[in-house]
């Protein structure tokens, strides 16, 4: 208690931390989380403090701002009068305690980290490399700079065209780093976008998908989290945020987004039945996918809308009586011993048999209602006339609404209906595990209107675009891979040119049309490597390393002339090397920033410079 007293007579010698004989703990740990002047002036002040808090390098008082935060975190310290009388139990590490708060708070390696996280196969052989946010602000300052765009393309029934102008009523297709692209776009498309949908990697240590799928967990959680951060911005108030995992990263990922979002914006966890087959190798066959759907602010949600509805099923509608007001289903009062749907007394006619009401409904009077709708033949006794009371829904009534839906969706088609899909557009497997236009038929109908705009930023084989652009619905496609000139844009073509009659064509009455532009961030690195894919000899490579053109571009860890002799030594094949310098480019340089559209160094097209100032700036 010694040592306790003597710091709080310390402190209490400032006014900001101290008033009336009150010590304001949440001011001094603050402070010391700061790094507060006032505050480290007094510590130092003092022989007992300083030697306490601080410790000497090379002559300079440094700051334990660890030691000091748990100093104060100590329910001895400042006592209040919960602390005073009870003692805390709770989960601790070394000695502290996990959290003040009541939330549970999801904490990995890299936290505070910006992930670059490439996704090529390049990307893959070398280790993720991670920026500090303390550390290295200006490098994460301009790797999150507004890029220039490149390679501009203009796609619709008609072919290809110039982009001469572009708005944001046009559909974008854009390939380059998501994190990075994110990042460009924030400008322009901040607070409007209506819908997010993710399909990530799932973290399943294989790779079955076509893109990286073989994060460690802490590195993923820190992937994820950098782009969810960005991405939540781009919503509307009234937005959605949909995510589609395995159980192997599900669960995490829902205390992440419960962070970024606030566990008070967590809508539901939909179990989608995502495959039929069963894995006999398995102890238990898996059979589903978690949608972890967020909005962005649950108050402006619920003052938009009451539930989540889906659209009915004109298929559940028939006219066995020829009715003229067309196809109807018949709807069950509520069963059970008392029917709370139902207000007043009816008899059967053709059976005499009466069934009541709930016995606090106070509309018995009402009876001239059901006689009005028996009259106006709105109310049968299933097919023989002897079964209870049923009342005609016809479908001009029910197509806007439909029943609420559910957190179990078993009645989707699965990825194994993607799959053929694809292979009738392609005539043969181009990607492992799509997911079925049916399933983002429903997501889209849940979360938009036609007109909206729905962003998917880990595109994939594109099924959310194409589905997107056969409901009407705006969007924007994001993907690093190459394939993705392989495949979703060449699907998105069939689905323009009316090829694609399959997914959601029929429900949708698809038939051909719209357009969307597909640009990249201009990227050197490529440049780079392709200079390097062409060179016939280990010494026509490095006289490109030596070159001024692709200096800067060369990771700054990298012994640039240790690498230079150690190739010319005969260490490494030719094709090893090519293979091997992806690894030495440093990322932060490899997109050209849109500050340096007209650094004559880059050779930035006039169509580039055009085209990159007209999407930034409207």
């Amino acid at each position: 208690m010694k040592i306790y007293n003597h710091i709080k007579t310390v402190l209490e010698q400032n006014d900001k931390f101290c008033k009336d004989g009150k010590l304001f703990k949440n001011v001094v740990v603050e402070a010391g989380l700061k790094l507060d002047p006032e505050l480290l002036s007094i510590l130092l002040s003092d022989e007992t403090t300083k030697n306490y808090f601080f410790t000497a390098v090379n002559g300079i008082a440094v700051f334990d701002k660890i030691k000091f935060q748990k100093f104060v975190s100590n329910k001895q310290f400042l006592p209040d009068s919960y602390t005073a009388f009870k003692n805390k139990i709770g989960l601790t590490a070394n000695g502290a305690y996990l959290t003040d708060a009541k939330e549970v708070i999801l904490d990995f390696p890299y936290k505070d980290c910006v992930l670059e996280g490439g996704q090529t196969k390049e990307d893959q052989k070398r280790q993720e490399i991670f920026w500090n946010e303390t550390l290295a602000p200006d490098e994460i300052d301009r790797l999150f700079e507004p890029k220039v765009l490149t390679n501009w393309k203009r796609y619709d029934k008609d072919g290809e065209h110039k982009v001469q102008n572009i708005s944001l009523d046009d559909n974008l297709i854009i390939k380059g780093n998501n994190l990075i692209a994110l990042h460009s776009l924030k400008k322009v498309y901040q607070g409007k976008i209506k819908l997010v949908f993710i399909d990530p990697p799932y973290n399943t240590e294989n790779d079955s998908f076509r893109y990286n799928d073989n994060f460690n967990h802490s590195s993923w959680l820190t992937f994820m989290k950098n782009r969810l951060e960005i991405a939540k911005e781009f919503l509307t108030e009234d937005g959605l945020f949909w995510v589609s995992l395995s159980d192997k990263e599900a669960h995490y990922c829902k205390v992440l987004m419960d962070e970024v979002f606030g566990v008070e914006n967590f809508v539901a966890d939909i179990i989608w039945n995502s495959t039929k087959s069963v894995t006999n190798t398995a102890l238990i066959s898996d059979a589903h996918t978690h949608l972890l759907l967020y909005c962005k602010n649950i108050n402006v949600l619920k003052s938009k809308r009451t539930d989540f509805r889906l659209t009915a099923d004109e298929s559940k509608f028939s006219n066995p009586d020829n009715d003229p007001r067309g196809n109807w289903v018949a709807d069950p009062f509520q069963v059970g011993g008392e029917r709370p749907n139902q207000l007043y007394e009816i008899t059967n006619p053709n059976t005499g048999v009466v069934y009541r009401p709930n016995k606090g409904s106070s509309w018995k009077n009402e009876k001239k209602v059901f006689d009005e709708l028996l009259a106006d033949n709105r109310i049968i006794f299933g097919t023989t006339g002897e079964a209870g009371p049923q009342r005609k829904r016809f479908w001009y009534e029910a197509k806007d609404r439909g029943q609420v839906t559910t957190t179990l969706w078993k009645d989707l088609p699965t990825t194994t209906n993607g799959t053929q899909h694809l292979k009738k557009l392609f005539r043969e497997k181009v990607f492992d595990n799509p997911k079925p236009e049916g399933l983002m038929e429903r997501i889209i109908q849940l979360s938009t209107d036609e007109g909206d705009t729905v962003l998917d930023y880990h595109l994939g084989s594109g099924t959310t675009i194409t589905a997107a652009h056969k409901m009407k619905r705006k969007y924007i496609g994001i993907e690093q891979m190459d394939y993705i000139n392989e495949v979703p844009i060449p699907r998105l073509l069939k689905v323009i040119n009316g090829e694609d009659k399959w997914g959601i064509s029929q429900n949708q009455n698809w038939k051909k049309g719209g357009s969307f532009v597909y640009f990249e961030l201009k990227s050197r690195a490529s440049n780079f490597l392709q200079k390097v894919k062409n060179c016939r000899s280990i010494a026509e490579i490095n006289q490109v390393l030596k070159s001024n053109e692709f200096s800067d571009l060369i990771n700054y860890k990298t012994d640039i002339n240790s690498l230079l002799k150690y190739a010319e030594e005969g260490e490494l094949s030719l094709e090893d090397y090519k293979e091997n310098l992806s690894v030495i480019i440093d990322s932060n340089s490899a997109y050209i920033p849109a500050s340096e559209l007209y650094n004559g160094d880059y050779n930035i097209s006039e169509t580039d410079k055009n085209l990159t100032l007209k999407f930034y700036n409207g």
